[in-house]
């Protein structure tokens, strides 16, 4: 058996932390950890034999600090580095205005910030107590036989100022380079601060999710109504909703009628009728009326809290093109390092200066810094999956996310996917009278059939010798008639005429007064309202098939109106079949296959990516590679949409995030760089790799402007 550890850890970085951490658990039997670098969290599949602490005490001998992960951490870090931040900011600025002084025609001249020791003094405090965390960062990464961002950035900084006091300790005039070490510390925590901030914006998919959830309940026992927080409610509790209020928990309705706003959690966006004995989803909001419900499902059994478990586990999870990501900056700081030691001994063997030398050298330091492409995938898996979870569309990781966009074949369950799931009255034929004798027989029978016949008409009449003919029909004697009521089959065994009735993949139940069919219903599984469209829009990018266990002829009268190609209706296949239809398909294609989530399970299951439509059961959310929360096939189309927007935003940051790397680096290393130059496009660069992930918020999708 295995169970699930889900952690916050401290100290991290880069994406080199992140992947020392994850390769140092990896090593361990049992273990198969996934480290996710801008949410600071790490979610752990452990054997029942190893326990959290030697979970916790494994990450921190590589030196990073872990919790059980029970809450959203507070933003107590971020407001830290604000303050370092700005004073370290206050201490540079006479730094910064003493190098603009040196340069030639500067209106600013300030003589006495010149003065060494006076730079000394504001550099200082900069370096060892502001830039402390560098150089306890780099010491505890050194120490477990990794390198990762710090290790730079304490190398780039400690080399400029430690050269700064030999030149005070050996020259009256000396090259002093205290500016290049504490603005490049400023303008690494600012760009630290700007890339916490935009961070913190990608997970407002999850904050907006937990904010749903009502702070208290309004619990009735013996008449007397108390308000009590939400944590006291438990299962068979009696709560009382008001109009305006919140749904506390996942209930069932035992007394009034209201409509729900179900929207923030399935994307419908009409309210819901709910009466006695319908359910209802914590979070969801009363609009209007009183309801009294009975607590069914509470804390982390609701589907609230599975809902943000699962877009949790898919913003942690790594997306394939992430795990190639983690690899080049698992072996790109030693490289850089390698780097600047090169351009130091090539500058200084030009030139003979180690002023002249160390400059570039620093700045190939800085500019290499590995953190935007440590940001480029998961921050955009982040807010894709974000998007998704606010529009109903749970994926599952950033595996699904990523492949959804590869499939090359789309195949619908036919009954309850593009058709409402009920059997409907379409079109009457035949005699008032026959119609209502056998609505009225119909009243005893449990067929599916017969429950649209009812529900088409109410009528009552005195039967006699009534008998039900399993898998035919029904029969009875109303008002002295001897009526029959069934299938075509069973008026043919019976050697009736049938009459020449015709109604579009229709399914006809025959009604026989006396030996005479006097009247027909024709009845068929609806289409839903917005198949065709949904359809429509993911013929233009992928091939659409029906997979059915109903008759042929019913099937591809159905598919022509969506406009499915008749070679592509799979009808007439058993339950057990629809897996070896989907592998059949797979043998040169990618698959995606849309079913219940439940009946349609194996089939689901088989495909490269399974997708639960409008079900939000417990077996979806845990089965699915994505889940549906409402019932507009338009959200199948968003998925796609969504997962190919998703994937060319992560190849756009892994773009400048690789070419930023490949054109900074030489030309740091041949001196057109300053130092503090280079630290300011590192910054920039991790902030632009953030603010583009975040741009996927404001991308308008078809399919989702289509379905509104």
């Amino acid at each position: 058996m295995s169970k699930t550890i889900e952690l916050n850890i401290e100290g991290m970085t880069c994406a080199a932390c992140s992947a020392r951490i994850e390769k140092v658990l990896n090593k361990m039997d049992g273990v198969e950890a996934t480290v996710n670098l801008p949410l600071e969290t790490a979610r752990v599949e452990v054997t029942d034999d190893i326990t959290e602490q030697a979970i916790i005490e494994k990450i921190k001998k590589v030196g990073y600090g872990a919790t059980i992960k029970e809450k959203p951490r507070e933003k107590k870090h971020d407001r830290k580095l604000l303050i370092r931040f700005i004073v370290s900011a206050i201490l540079s600025l006479p730094l910064l205005l003493s190098m603009v002084s040196h340069i030639p025609n500067s209106p600013i001249h300030l003589p006495m910030l010149m003065n060494p020791w006076l730079q000394l003094a504001l550099a200082t405090p900069v370096q060892f107590i502001i830039g402390a965390p560098f150089y306890q960062g780099a010491y505890k990464s050194l120490r477990s036989g990794s390198a990762n961002m710090d290790v730079l950035v304490a190398l780039g900084t400690s080399a400029a100022y430690f050269y700064s006091v030999f030149e005070m300790s050996a020259h009256a005039m000396p090259d002093l380079y205290f500016e290049t070490s504490a603005i490049l510390i400023t303008l690494v925590l600012l760009g630290k601060v700007l890339e916490a901030r935009a961070k913190d914006r990608t997970t407002g998919a999850i904050e907006t999710l937990l904010s749903l959830q009502a702070a208290q309940a309004t619990v009735v026992e013996d008449g007397i109504e108390r308000r009590i927080p939400i944590e006291q409610v438990v299962p068979g509790m009696q709560l009382l909703v008001k109009p305006g209020e919140k749904i506390p928990t996942d209930s069932r309705v035992t007394a009034g009628v209201a409509y729900l706003d179900e929207s923030m959690l399935t994307g419908e966006p009409l309210p819901q009728h709910k009466q006695p004995g319908d359910t209802v989803v914590g979070g969801t909001l009363n609009t209007n009326g009183h309801l009294t419900i009975e607590a069914v499902k509470v804390g982390a059994d609701t589907m609230l809290a599975q809902i943000v478990r699962v877009v949790e586990q898919a913003q942690t999870e790594k997306a394939p093109i992430q795990r190639q990501a983690d690899r080049i900056s698992g072996i790109f700081v030693p490289v850089v390092v390698t780097l600047a030691v090169l351009t130091f001994a090539a500058w200084y063997f030009m030139t003979g200066s180690i002023g002249e030398a160390i400059r570039p050298a620093i700045a190939v330091l800085v500019i290499a810094c590995p953190c935007a492409l440590g940001l480029a995938t998961p921050t955009s898996i982040m807010v894709g999956t974000g998007k998704g979870a606010e529009r109903g569309i749970l994926f599952k990781g950033g595996a699904q996310l990523e492949q959804l966009q590869h499939v090359d074949a789309v195949v619908f369950d036919k009954t309850g996917t593009l058709t409402l799931g009920q059997p409907v009255v379409v079109k009457t034929f035949g005699t008032e009278l026959s119609l209502d004798f056998a609505a009225a027989l119909e009243k005893r029978s449990e067929h599916p059939l017969a429950l649209a016949i009812t529900d088409e008409r109410d009528v009552v009449f005195d039967i006699e010798g009534f008998e039900a003919l399993a898998g035919h029909g029904v029969s009875g004697t109303i008002m002295g008639n001897k009526v029959e009521v069934g299938s075509p089959r069973m008026m043919t065994e019976r050697g009736y005429h049938l009459p020449d009735w015709s109604y579009p993949a229709a399914t006809f139940v025959y009604v026989a007064v006396d030996g005479t069919v006097e009247g027909g219903y024709a009845i068929r599984d609806e289409l839903k309202p917005t198949s065709k469209a949904a359809i429509s829009l993911i013929k233009k990018t992928k091939e659409v098939y029906m997979l059915t266990g109903d008759r042929r002829e019913v099937a591809e009268t159905l598919a022509a109106e969506l406009g499915i190609p008749r070679e592509n209706v799979l009808a007439e296949v058993l339950p057990v079949e629809k897996a070896e239809q989907i592998k059949r398909l797979q043998q040169n294609k990618k698959v995606a296959m849309i079913g219940d989530g439940i009946n349609d399970a194996p089939a689901l299951a088989t495909a490269d990516v399974g997708i639960a439509l409008g079900s939000g059961t417990d077996v979806a959310l845990e089965a699915a590679d994505v889940t549906l929360l409402g019932h507009d096939l338009h959200q199948v189309a968003t998925a796609i949409e969504l997962s190919e927007q998703t994937m060319k935003n992560i190849r756009q940051n892994l773009f400048w995030a690789l070419a930023y790397n490949t054109v900074g680096i030489p030309v740091a290393a041949i001196g057109l760089l300053a130092p503090w130059l280079a630290g300011a496009a590192m910054a920039f660069s991790s902030v632009s790799v953030v603010l583009n992930a975040l741009r996927l918020k404001r991308i308008k999708l078809t399919a989702a402007a289509e379905e509104k």
